[in-house]
């Protein structure tokens, strides 16, 4: 059986990780690097790097700090923000990333994700949306979730999927940081609309949502969540053993 992944995200602004509510509200928490290394020598399975202002500023991602994590961390490093072109793929791919997670890129232009699955292969493709309800409709957001694009969330995943992406990460801001769970409705509907690994982020607020998370919607293929990991209200390795406790499969 496939393991349940834990994807601690390390969401950096200015060469430090932050973290909000909402989208919103940022503070500072740490150096990504040293962030990073902590997280691999215990327990987390990937990370998740994102430049959280890259695509709103209209820059390029952080290099060095890619360059210097890769070094110090030896377990899967998916990587986004300001990734526009095929050229962005390479770039963060030759720091070191194993993956690189496009959202605002494939908006602007929706053949990237085409484009870079047949140069690199659909398994180096992660499509990352941020999702909000609006009039009860999931509608995808661009720039950071400051833009309502007005597209329909599931349908725009499909199309994804169906062009070579051959992950998927949904980022629901109306969970993000509230730590009142994971957007379990939203991910249900991603899981039924797809047949590639689903990974849930926003919400998680304590070793219980990961648990309703995994057995109330087995389809999920990882957990990934941030300040509860980032300020130790939850750790990696004491998460895994209550999954383990559940029959939850997990690389202990």
């Amino acid at each position: 059986m496939i393991t349940k992944r834990i994807i601690p995200c390390l969401d950096v602004r200015d060469g430090k990780v932050v973290k909000g509510v909402n989208f919103e509200s940022l503070r500072e928490v740490d150096s990504p690097v040293d962030l990073a290394k902590y997280y691999s020598a215990n327990g987390a399975d990937e990370l998740v790097f994102y430049d959280i202002t890259a695509s709103s500023d209209g820059r390029k991602i952080f290099t060095d700090i890619l360059c210097e994590t890769a070094k110090n961390v030896f377990i899967p490093m998916t990587v986004g923000g300001g990734i526009n072109s095929v050229n962005d793929f390479e770039r963060v791919l030759n720091c070191g990333a194993d993956k690189v997670s496009v959202n605002s890129g494939a908006i602007r232009n929706p053949n990237l994700v085409s484009e870079a699955a047949k140069l690199y292969g659909d398994q180096c493709v992660v499509l990352s949306v941020d999702i909000k309800r609006v009039d009860g409709v999931f509608r995808v957001f661009a720039k950071g979730g400051r833009e309502n694009t007005g597209m329909e969330a599931i349908e725009w995943i499909k199309r994804c999927v169906g062009n070579g992406a051959g992950e998927v990460v949904v980022n629901s801001i109306d969970t993000d940081g509230v730590k009142n769970g994971f957007d379990l409705e939203m991910l249900d509907a991603v899981c039924n609309a797809v047949s590639v690994p689903v990974i849930a982020s926003g919400g998680a607020g304590d070793i219980s949502d990961f648990i309703d998370l995994f057995t109330k919607l087995p389809k999920v293929d990882a957990g990934l969540a941030a300040s509860i990991f980032h300020f130790e209200e939850v750790k990696i390795k004491d998460l895994k053993k209550e999954m383990k406790k559940y029959n939850i499969p997990v690389r202990m």
